[in-house]
């Protein structure tokens, strides 16, 4: 199988770079430093699990000279999907399927907006790393997975032979026979602790620990669920408890991507975590007080990050 990655930080730098030194066929589209230290000094990932090096990295900021690959991973921010993805259409034919590894609900069908639902699958990753400088990547927490599947459901041989090469690669990968319910999941995970990270600015330890902060993170999920749940999707009774047990096992200085991204003063991910929540309960007449007032209190920032 060949493997296109598209962004190469926490998460493209560590599961591409999994797939690559398990001999995967892996070119990495990457621009600026990045690209200057992938083909200078190769990526090297700095793991709880076990450091590694990948030295002989096929990397490129045209994936026009790439070739067509049978799987394009994007592993950019949400908000810079539609134009990655128009600058890996030459990465694709017609048995090309398309993976998004970002956080947020909306990048299938952005990706699909450009390459074709029929190539498109939902996926989604979990893994707590990021950069310490170009072509270095350091996973700092959480044990690394990788969900995708159909957008339909139901099973495939194209997302198994996906699935085969992460297993090849010594990585958790699941393809469950709902995508939906596991992108939902991964919602409701990310955006209260996101929130919550870059408001206050402290380590996930912090606020968990605190009733306040707590209690704040457990009324946002339960104005996710319903938003899910009038979007058709059953998140379960026990849906709160499974977050929190996820929240409570991870390392105590733990911070999400957008908490990282506002605490540095740069774009962030916001419109596709509570921006979605806003959109998506307006659409389905559904009131998220504390989602909005969340979402109100980091607009301003996330303005000036965006020189608005």
């Amino acid at each position: 199988m060949r493997v296109a990655i598209v962004g190469v930080g926490g998460v493209g730098g560590y599961f591409g770079g999994k797939l690559a030194k398990a001999g995967i066929d892996v070119v990495f589209i990457a621009r600026g430093a990045t690209l200057e230290a992938l083909r200078a000094r190769g990526l090297r990932v700095d793991s709880i699990d076990g450091d590694f090096a990948v030295e002989n990295v096929h990397a490129t900021d045209d994936p026009a000279n790439a070739g067509t690959v049978d799987a394009i991973l994007f592993a950019v921010k949400a908000w810079q999907i539609p134009e990655a993805a128009e600058r890996a259409r030459p990465l694709a034919d017609v048995n090309t399927i398309v993976v998004p590894l970002e956080n947020g609900l909306e990048a299938p069908e952005q990706l699909a907006a450009v390459f074709g639902r029929e190539r498109v699958l939902g996926g989604l990753c979990g893994i707590v790393a990021f950069i310490v400088e170009p072509g270095h990547i350091r996973h700092a927490g959480a044990e690394p997975f990788v969900m995708f599947g159909e957008l339909d459901g139901g099973p495939s041989e194209r997302e198994q032979r996906l699935r085969d090469a992460f297993v090849r690669a010594s990585v958790k990968a699941d393809a469950p026979k709902d995508i939906q319910h596991a992108l939902w999941s991964k919602f409701l995970f990310i955006t209260p602790m996101s929130a919550i990270g870059a408001i206050t600015r402290v380590p996930i330890g912090t606020w968990r620990a605190m009733p306040e902060t707590r209690e704040l993170a457990v009324r946002a999920m339960r104005e996710i669920i319903a938003v899910g749940a009038a979007r058709g999707v059953d998140l379960g009774d026990d849906a709160v408890e499974r977050t929190l047990a996820r929240y409570d096992g991870l390392p105590a200085d733990a911070t999400s991507s957008l908490q990282r991204d506002v605490m540095e003063g740069k774009p962030s991910e916001l419109d596709a975590q509570l921006g979605a929540v806003a959109r998506m309960a307006r659409a389905a007449a559904i009131t998220t007080p504390v989602c909005d007032l969340l979402l109100a209190l980091l607009l301003p920032q996330e303005a000036r990050a965006r020189g608005k």
